[in-house]
């Protein structure tokens, strides 16, 4: 299937140029169209994460797409340079559930606490969740107020039968138009790790602005390009995420469709996420957060000369890693991989891990990963009570940025082996 090209327009609309097949080249900035795109990392070409073979199948043919991070320094958006067609990336059968994540279960119990202090909501009041997936974050509102969710992929399904109305369906002009119809307009629309992942992105503002109510507010989580940076993520750099957001970019993207941003809060999410909260301009006091966010960006990481310094501790990185577990193979040493959330595939992948290196990455009991190979190898995900009847020597965490949590959890379970950590700076604990 071939992209429709997306003409440019007096909001900062964006000019695609045609791939092959069904990608479409970036050549202008997807937030502000400025044609000066400057390349600041380059991971190699990547399987889609979600994209699964299952595993005892005979390998076949897989895509794999160029994933290369391009900086704009008139709106500081980072993004990649290829936008993969949704379709292939979050495919119906897509295997990720929020709810058995325990950070997201407790961030979207504080979503709805934090929200309320600065939103005043009735229960007659809609709550409108774009990318919804399973219900997690509405489950905090539902018999508070008036829900929806809306969400392409099946697990959709897990939502209705819980009790919370989902839409099963891509976010859309064409959606809007439905929920309107129907349930009226929305007192609180949220988009929580998918606002970095939607194509046409001033389509989507647009149509998130034509369904919230005159005094709505527009709240958005996003995986942060300050942390990203700060601590080498690069394994979060996957064709799913076209845009890595700083404070700066959101708010030049948001102003241009009339949404004023009035706060915004670091969260631990992902590695690190930001909350951005933005209403029509005027109906709500901009708090103290905003300047000190972005001062800090400014110092840290806004510029190209600062990104290019991260591409080189992600490369220094990488070699360290591969280097340690040379030594772990060079001894006979068994090493498990524990977790397998997308960003596993991208540091499996770019670091050219296979089933030598690790033998298996396991997942929770009732993962609907289980079963899977890793994409773009052989390496099975099995179900991690493995990991205590066979106890390897190692244990690669590839839920690195939880290591505090997961580790004791793991100890607890009976491992008696070592972590490998492998990011930002590989070490084993």
């Amino acid at each position: 299937m071939e992209t429709t090209n997306t003409k440019a327009n007096q909001s900062g609309g964006l000019k695609l140029a045609h791939g092959s097949g069904s990608c479409t080249i970036v050549t202008q900035c997807q937030v502000c169209s400025s044609t000066d795109l400057k390349s600041v990392l380059f991971l190699g070409y990547l399987p889609p994460v979600n994209k699964m073979c299952k595993a005892g199948s005979k390998p076949d043919e897989q895509p794999s797409y160029p994933a290369e991070m391009l900086y704009c320094p008139k709106c500081h958006l980072a993004q990649l340079g290829l936008i993969v067609d949704p379709k292939i990336l979050f495919p119906y059968e897509y295997p990720y559930t929020s709810s058995t994540t325990k950070i997201l279960r407790e961030n979207f119990a504080e979503l709805y606490t934090d929200c309320t202090s600065y939103v005043s909501l009735t229960p007659n009041d809609l709550v409108v969740d774009i990318g919804s997936n399973d219900g997690n974050l509405l489950s905090n509102f539902v018999k508070k107020h008036k829900v929806l969710g809306v969400t392409p992929e099946e697990i959709g399904k897990i939502a209705i039968e819980r009790g919370i109305p989902t839409i099963l369906d891509y976010f859309s002009e064409k959606v809007v138009k439905e929920i309107v119809a129907k349930e009226g307009k929305a007192k609180i629309v949220t988009a929580t790790n998918v606002f970095a992942h939607m194509e046409n992105i001033h389509e989507i503002v647009k149509s998130i602005m034509n369904l919230l109510t005159d005094d709505g507010v527009f709240i958005s989580e996003s995986h942060y390009l300050l942390p990203l940076v700060e601590t080498l993520q690069y394994d979060t750099v996957y064709h799913e995420h076209m845009r890595y957001y700083s404070l700066s970019s959101l708010k030049y993207l948001l102003e241009q469709h009339g949404l004023e941003v009035f706060h915004a809060k670091a969260i631990p999410t992902h590695g690190g996420s930001i909350r951005v909260y933005a209403g029509r301009k005027g109906k709500y006091k901009i708090q103290p957060s905003i300047a000190a966010q972005l001062e800090k960006e400014k110092q840290t990481i806004l510029g190209v000369d600062k990104l290019k310094l991260f591409k080189d501790k992600v490369v220094l990185s990488k070699l360290q890693l591969l280097a340690m577990i040379l030594e772990i193979k060079k001894a006979g040493k068994k090493i498990y991989g524990i977790s397998a959330p997308s960003r596993a595939s991208t540091l499996i992948n770019y670091a050219g891990l296979d089933d030598g290196t690790i033998d298996y990455v396991l997942e929770i009991s009732g993962s609907h990963k289980i079963g899977n190979y890793v994409p773009g190898t052989i390496i099975p995900i099995v179900e991690e009570s493995i990991l205590f009847t066979d106890q390897p020597e190692y244990a690669l965490l590839f839920s690195w940025h939880i290591a505090e949590e997961l580790a004791p959890k793991l100890r607890a379970k009976g491992f008696k082996g070592k972590f490998i950590v492998p990011l930002p700076e590989p070490c084993i604990i």
